[in-house]
C-alpha cells in the first residue's frame, strides 16, 4: 500500500472512506446501516471517538473522525475487524437476504487474492485517510461527506438522506448524536 492515504499524526481529526470489496451493496438494507450506527454510537460512548460528520452509501461509508487518546489507525483496526465479522454472520443469517450466496462469492473472492485474509473478506484495506489540517478542508469534507447522496441522485437535498450527519448539521434531528465540528 502506498504512503499517500496513510494515518501519520494519530492525533489530527480525519477524513475516512470505508469500501466494502467489489463496491457490493451491502447497505441498500437499513439492518445493515443500522448497524454501522449502532457500532458508531458506541465507538463514541465507550471507545473514544470524535465522530464529526458521516454518510452511508450502498457500498462505501466516509466519515470524519478523531480519536480522543490519539490512536485513530488502532480504532479503524477494531473497527474494520467487528464489523466485518458481525455484518458476514448478520448477511449469512439473515433468512429474508437473497443475495447471500452472492455476496459470500465477493468477499471469498477479494478473500483469497488477500495476503493478510485467506478465506473471507467485507472491507478493502484502504481507508483513504487525509489528514484534516485546517478548518477549510473540514467545511470541503463535510460538504464532500453531506453531498454524496445528492450526487448520487437519491435525494434533492442533502438533509434529506437520513443516513448522514448532514440532518444534524441542518437542524434536523439526526439519527444518532455527533460531535460537532
Amino acid at each position: 500500500m502506498g504512503d499517500a492515504f496513510q494515518i501519520r499524526d494519530q492525533e489530527m481529526p480525519y477524513f475516512l472512506t470505508f469500501q466494502v470489496v467489489g463496491w457490493a451493496d451491502v447497505f441498500t438494507r437499513k439492518r445493515y446501516r443500522d448497524f454501522i450506527l449502532e457500532n458508531f454510537a458506541y465507538c463514541r460512548k465507550s471507545k473514544g471517538l470524535y465522530l464529526f460528520g458521516y454518510v452511508i452509501m450502498s457500498n462505501h461509508i466516509h466519515l470524519l473522525v478523531q480519536q480522543k487518546d490519539g490512536r485513530l489507525s488502532d480504532w479503524v483496526r477494531d473497527f474494520k475487524k467487528f464489523t466485518s465479522k458481525k455484518l458476514i454472520k448478520m448477511i449469512s443469517e439473515n433468512p429474508d437476504e437473497r443475495r447471500k450466496e452472492w455476496l459470500q462469492m465477493i468477499f471469498e473472492y477479494h478473500g483469497k487474492f488477500n495476503k493478510r485474509n485467506n478465506d473471507i473478506q467485507f472491507w478493502t484495506h484502504e481507508n483513504h485517510a487525509v489528514e484534516m489540517y485546517n478548518v477549510g478542508m473540514i467545511e470541503s469534507r463535510m460538504k464532500y461527506i453531506h453531498e454524496n447522496p445528492v450526487r448520487a441522485a437519491i435525494v434533492e437535498k442533502p438533509e434529506d438522506y437520513l443516513y448522514s450527519s448532514a440532518r444534524d448539521y441542518s437542524g434536523l434531528k439526526g439519527l444518532i448524536d455527533l460531535d460537532y465540528w
